[in-house]
């Protein structure tokens, strides 16, 4: 009897171990399994399962961001904006490359329209795409690919630290996202020291003109709560209209304010000038003409905003605005450092070469 007890015992205890062996194995495979993907959030609140390593990435108007996060090399194809290298969307400069990249879609002002078929020839094994685009979800739906959207940040909007971070999760580049993002607050945080504790009297009042969005427009082309102007608590006249972005003023109403600096885009200065042909007695009597209080901005809203632009634009209004405050910072290597640091090269030289370079202008010439 106790033979057969033992021998009962035995089989019991083999088809345990099997049980748990088997058990152990699925698991193992199960986690492996896991291990091959992970599961993002990205800027749309959506849940996306992503491949825990990338080799090849597609761009939907995230491409600039891309640059400053050091990830170009991963990415096969982007938009007909990335295709063109211009002087007003700098990543391009600085990644010749992209002309030779497979055209996944359209952008510009018109928005984000992919190219189906192109996708998924080109087969990445994710598509960052602009959150502005709001069906990413069918998409990944008709490409089978997981696409990831992406917030486009503006200059201290509060978008791009969450942006670089979602990039970062993806790409495994968390490291390059935290420079960034270090980068980033503490220039913020030297522009408004620098700016806080100006008393409002002290504040010269200063407007904004020629801007790009939706197109090139002339002195008339403003914006209320330009980031900037905000960046360095600026007194900014367009701010009195409650406006909160890019719009066409009546000419007659900065008039009225008679603001006492003036900026300008040097790109649009043809429009400019074509408007003081016409109505030269507006411009010469505004104080800023007449002082030669007029001076540069450059157009940073092209293809969404280059916020590296947007940054050197903020610390040359500083310099023109508040000249001790800013007496330390030599704009041209100010302008270098946040290129460099961002874009990976020194483009400054370039922009000075096209006439497009910080410093002061004459409106009707």
């Amino acid at each position: 009897m106790k033979k057969i007890w033992v021998v009962l015992l035995s089989l019991v205890m083999m088809v345990s171990f099997a049980a748990c062996s088997n058990a152990k194995a699925d698991d193992t495979e199960s986690k492996e399994a896991e291990a091959t993907t992970k599961v993002v959030t990205d800027s749309l609140g959506r849940q996306v399962e992503v491949p825990a390593e990338i080799d090849s990435v597609g761009s939907l108007g995230v491409m600039r961001l891309l640059t400053y996060m050091d990830a170009v090399d991963l990415v096969k194809g982007g938009t007909d904006m990335d295709n063109v290298q211009v002087l007003t969307r700098p990543y391009t400069l600085v990644n010749p490359n992209f002309a030779s990249l497979t055209q996944i879609g359209q952008g510009g002002s018109g928005g984000i329209v992919p190219f189906d078929e192109e996708i998924v020839k080109l087969a990445p094994d994710i598509i960052f795409v602009v959150s502005d685009y709001t069906q990413a979800d069918e998409l990944q739906a008709k490409t089978g690919i997981p696409v990831v959207a992406v917030a486009s940040p503006g200059l201290f909007d509060g978008k791009m630290s969450a942006s670089m971070d979602l990039i970062g999760q993806v790409l495994g580049k968390e490291d390059r996202a935290k420079e960034v993002n270090e980068y980033m607050d503490q220039a913020q945080k030297d522009l408004n020291d620098r700016t806080k504790d100006i008393p409002e009297a002290s504040r010269p009042s200063v407007y904004n003109g020629a801007l790009n969005f939706k197109g090139k427009h002339g002195f008339d082309g403003t914006s209320g709560n330009y980031g900037p102007f905000v960046a360095i608590n600026a007194n900014n006249v367009v701010d009195q209209t409650g406006q909160k972005s890019a719009f066409s003023i009546d000419l007659e109403q900065v008039l009225a304010w008679n603001p006492e600096i003036i900026f300008l885009n040097p790109e649009n200065m043809d429009l400019v000038n074509e408007q003081y042909n016409q109505n030269p007695d507006f411009f010469n009597s505004l104080q800023a003409v007449q002082n030669n209080k007029v001076y540069t901005q450059l157009a940073y809203n092209n293809n969404y905003t280059n916020v590296e632009i947007a940054l050197a634009d903020a610390y040359y209004a500083g310099t023109i605005i508040y000249p001790d405050k800013f007496k330390d910072v030599n704009i041209e290597k100010k302008a270098d450092e946040i290129f460099e640091f961002l874009l990976g090269e020194k483009l400054y030289a370039k922009y000075t070469a096209a006439g497009q370079g910080f410093g002061p202008l004459t409106i009707g010439k």
